[in-house]
């Protein structure tokens, strides 16, 4: 199953050349760390592209403000999680939902842990404009619903994204509950999450 291509419309301008996308890495790399260090309120273009070794210019040829960096990097982390996910369904047999559901929780958890910049931006922005089409819960259920419909036996349909998003949402505030309780995810909170979406899932896909 390959994972569908998803262009970022947040970007000015899309890089062209390998050197313009080396760019755009390394500018996205150096925003993930200075939000680790400093914080989306202290972060700025201009300490990005310090940490990034490049000038100013250069992020501002992609982004306006560090709100659309921010939710570039985003994007960038949606795109790493479906790859991950897609590698694990790989070796999932079709129709083992519980398995699938379990990669796509492990997945999340490990990047939580490990992943620059993820405890603050994950899938959407730390500060998220009143932009109901662009949730990013909504777009992470959307995605999933892409890469999960074949394992769960299911079209993709409107159904399945409703099942898929309530999901989501479930997962994501017991999900920050856990990581509120521990840095590293409270154990406890992380399995009482696995139990809830699994129980749920029995009674829609069972």
């Amino acid at each position: 199953m390959e994972p569908v291509p998803h262009a970022n419309t947040n970007l000015r301008r899309a890089p062209v050349q390998q050197r313009s996308a080396e760019r755009l890495a390394r500018i996205l790399d150096a925003c993930a760390e200075l939000l680790d260090e400093t914080g989306y309120e202290h972060l700025s273009t201009r300490a990005v592209a310090i940490r990034a070794g490049v000038p100013i210019g250069s992020v501002y040829r992609f982004f306006s403000n560090k709100r659309a960096l921010t939710d570039a990097l985003a994007r960038r982390n949606l795109d790493s999680y479906a790859e991950r996910i897609t590698a694990r369904l790989a070796v999932i047999p079709t129709a083992d939902w519980r398995g699938a559901i379990d990669a796509v929780l492990d997945e999340y958890l490990a990047m939580k842990r490990s992943v620059a910049g993820f405890a603050l931006v994950d899938f959407g922005a730390p500060a998220p404009e009143d932009d109901p089409a662009g949730d990013a819960n909504q777009r992470v259920a959307g995605r999933l619903t892409e890469l999960l419909s074949g394992h769960l036996g299911r079209a993709p349909d409107e159904d399945l994204l409703r099942t898929v998003l309530v999901c989501v949402e479930a997962a994501d505030a017991l999900l920050r509950l856990a990581f509120r309780a521990d840095p590293s995810g409270d154990r406890a909170i992380v399995v009482e999450t696995r139990i809830l979406i699994r129980a749920y899932l029995a009674c829609v896909l069972d």
